[in-house]
């Protein structure tokens, strides 16, 4: 029986289904030596291959689906070219490979999904879908009321206004403020690039929950798998709470 390519290589573990596709775009992927494109299938005497890596089709391959703390100084990939600190290397005692669903930023913290699953990342990551996800942002310095409305209603960014967020202040003082604020987007920094464009300069960003998944009292640089209640409430979180852009 012949499958989708982005379908093999997103089952087999080795990167997400829209990361597949990328990769097919881009020429890196061929089928019995040849390059392939969206679209093709492939069975299972066929030699699939990312950058003449082979990738082998498990036949019994358990599902996993983890949740990390993330540390500030980690980079969300697989390797780096500059041998920097990968989140990978603190998934130690995980026999299956397993890749990030969504990313952190190097100096940015906490919540960080993985999963060995193609369609759950594809589920959670897909923009239609707009998984919330709520962070904590610590700045030095006092926060106005203006620019708490202005990330509410939405900041252009790259020419594109970002969705309404949802941001609840903890702490407010002339030194220092705190506040939590729920996007609904992924777009590259944003939060930090929100912060940056009425303002404010973050000293510490840290993700708390990704849609009704809480980071709860999970030690920073340690893991868990998620538990069936959590999985199935991701797999069945909606837009219905999305907040509505205001004007």
């Amino acid at each position: 029986m012949e499958e989708r390519l982005q379908k093999i290589l997103s089952e087999s573990g080795y990167c997400s289904r829209r990361k597949a596709e990328e990769l097919i775009k881009a020429g890196k992927v061929t089928k019995n030596g040849r390059p392939v494109k969206l679209g093709d299938k492939a069975g299972d005497r066929d030699i699939i291959a990312v950058d003449g890596e082979r990738i082998f089709r498990p036949k019994r391959r358990k599902k996993l689906y983890i949740m990390l703390n993330k540390p500030r100084g980690y980079v969300t990939t697989m390797s780096d070219e500059l041998d920097r600190r990968c989140v990978t290397d603190l998934l130690t005692g995980i026999e299956e490979r397993v890749y990030p669903v969504g990313r952190l930023d190097r100096n940015s913290e906490g919540l960080l999904l993985f999963t060995n699953d193609g369609d759950f990342a594809n589920l959670i990551m897909h923009p239609s879908r707009n998984v919330s996800k709520t962070y904590r942002v610590t700045v030095p310095s006092i926060v106005t009321d203006e620019q708490l409305a202005q990330m509410s209603q939405g900041i252009e960014l790259d020419g594109k206004m970002t969705s309404p967020a949802t941001v609840e202040v903890e702490l407010a003082t002339k030194e220092r403020s705190v506040f939590r604020i729920t996007i609904h987007e992924g777009r590259n920094r944003q939060v930090r690039r929100m912060c940056e464009a009425v303002g404010l300069e973050v000293a510490r960003l840290k993700r708390v929950s990704v849609g009704p998944v809480k980071l709860g009292m999970l030690k920073p640089g340690t893991w868990r798998e998620l538990t069936p209640e959590e999985i199935r409430a991701l797999k069945n979180s909606h837009t219905a709470d999305k907040p509505k852009r205001r004007g």
